[in-house]
């Protein structure tokens, strides 16, 4: 799209891809030193169950603490997406690395926050500062774009799932390993009266000074990408209009677009409602998953134990990490953003497929190694369907007018993505527990409905282009 008359409109109709890709040139040399600290900050993002359990909102019934947990975690998210659009577009105009800075400060101080908290509250109010300071995923994911070029921009992309994989899986093991380390450790911290009051300080305090130390690397070496950004210090001194305000000097075309001109079909109805309902179908599934293997087997479930099911997720983190790193950018220069993003939404269908087959087969012959091999086919193709995260991003980053709206673009899927956080685990934790109290489709409701959703978001897909819009 186009500020006035004097600059070509872009729009779904818009050429493709660049004379880069359509000839098949080799990528471009990656920035790694700059790549690996982007990768560092994603990773900086430990448990929540016990602490509830233990702050005595749920007054010992075991039944309200899933509730408890997930109010926690949807507080969090719908706080994130009532800011994280703001922040984006601040960050066309201040700058990328003010806007991190910001963010890893808030992640760090929500952190301790958390920690010393003692009651329900005290957590909901750190959660809420965590949700509303940090805009991180959708800033690096413009910072990427700057830092390289379409050709190797898949490569990047590809190392993204496994940072966060990482990130999540040494967070689980922080929380799980460090929380009252009173009573896990007597022998060091028995006779601490400050961790006995603060069970869960040193579990938050470990990410918190890691974040801290990422804030230092990222202020030392992060390069800034936003060319003449305007300082934040007359931001805050009201010397400019920071959403919309024409950078004196700077070319027209090349100028923070107004919101209502980001509102095209190329980017609402394209890029942003592919990326919704490809959330949708992912985020229920990963709200289903555990729910299902605790579940009894003549409720519909597996019966798996805390342990077992802790054992498969940690094992699908660190399988789709080398997936991701391994196939993501040579599926994608093999047969474009386009199949391959079709190709993981088809993977969806089995996805949920599984979940009735699992349960046939722990009826009939018991959890032993079918159910098992069940359990490894669905986490292949949830491996499938990880694919088309990547795929999204290069489209989301693609469908911006221009590089200086880059950060309001992504800022409007990650507040698509927030959304879909925020409502995605109710709606299918719920049709979950229809399915299994009232026995619709011999508790196969849910999965069906959600392959009836999978299939007409790979009919949505199909109204992506071919190639990738050229920015």
């Amino acid at each position: 799209m186009a500020r006035n008359s004097d600059i070509p409109p872009t729009d779904e109709e818009t050429p493709l891809l660049s004379s880069q890709l359509a000839s098949k040139k080799p990528p471009a040399a990656v920035p790694w030193a700059q790549v690996w600290i982007l990768l560092f900050i994603y990773s900086a993002l430990p448990f929540t169950l016990n602490f509830v359990r233990n702050v005595g909102i749920t007054n010992g019934d075991e039944s309200r603490v899933g509730y408890y947990v997930g109010l926690l975690q949807s507080i969090h998210f719908a706080t994130h997406a009532l800011t994280i659009l703001h922040w984006s577009r601040l960050s066309d105009v201040v700058g990328r690395k003010p806007i991190i800075l910001i963010g890893l400060f808030g992640l760090s101080l929500s952190m301790y926050s958390f920690g010393l908290s003692t009651t329900y509250w005290g957590a909901i109010l750190s959660r809420c500062l965590h949700g509303s300071l940090n805009a991180n995923s959708g800033v690096i994911k413009s910072i990427a774009v700057e830092i390289t070029d379409p050709t190797s921009l898949p490569h990047v992309f590809a190392y993204m799932p496994a940072a966060w994989s990482t990130g999540n899986t040494l967070g689980q093991l922080t929380g799980g390993s460090l929380s009252r380390p009173a009573d896990h450790f007597p022998n060091t911290f028995g006779n601490s009266r400050f961790l006995k009051k603060y069970p869960y300080l040193l579990a938050c305090a470990v990410p918190a000074t890691f974040s801290a130390l990422v804030w230092v690397m990222t202020y030392a070496f992060l390069r800034e990408t936003v060319p003449s950004p305007a300082p934040l210090r007359r931001l805050l001194k009201k010397q400019v209009r920071p959403l919309s305000a024409e950078i004196p000097g700077s070319d027209v075309a090349e100028r923070p677009y107004p919101l209502r001109r980001l509102m095209t079909r190329r980017i609402v109805v394209l890029a942003l409602i592919n990326c919704g309902t490809l959330s949708l179908v992912e985020f229920s599934y990963v709200a289903i998953q555990p729910l299902f293997f605790s579940t009894p087997v003549n409720s519909g479930g597996l019966g798996l134990d805390p342990p077992a099911i802790g054992k498969i997720l940690a094992s699908f983190g660190i399988l789709n990490s080398i997936f991701q790193f391994a196939c993501f950018a040579r599926a994608n220069a093999l047969w474009g953003t386009k199949r391959v993003f079709i190709g993981g939404l088809l993977c969806a269908i089995p996805v949920y497929l599984l979940f009735p087959v699992m349960n046939a087969l722990a009826r009939a012959y018991g959890v032993g190694q079918a159910v098992y091999s069940a359990i490894a086919l669905q986490v292949i193709f949830c491996c499938g369907l990880s694919l088309s995260h990547g795929c999204i991003n290069i489209y989301i980053s693609a469908a911006s007018p221009n590089h200086a709206s880059l950060g309001a673009t992504n800022g409007l899927a990650q507040l698509i993505l927030s959304i879909m956080r925020t409502i995605s685990p109710a709606i299918s934790t719920s049709l979950f527990s229809l399915s299994v109290a009232e026995g619709y489709l011999g508790d196969g409701l849910v999965y069906m409905v959600f392959i009836s959703i999978s299939l007409l978001v790979v009919a949505f897909g199909t109204t992506l282009p071919r190639q990738v819009w050229q920015s």
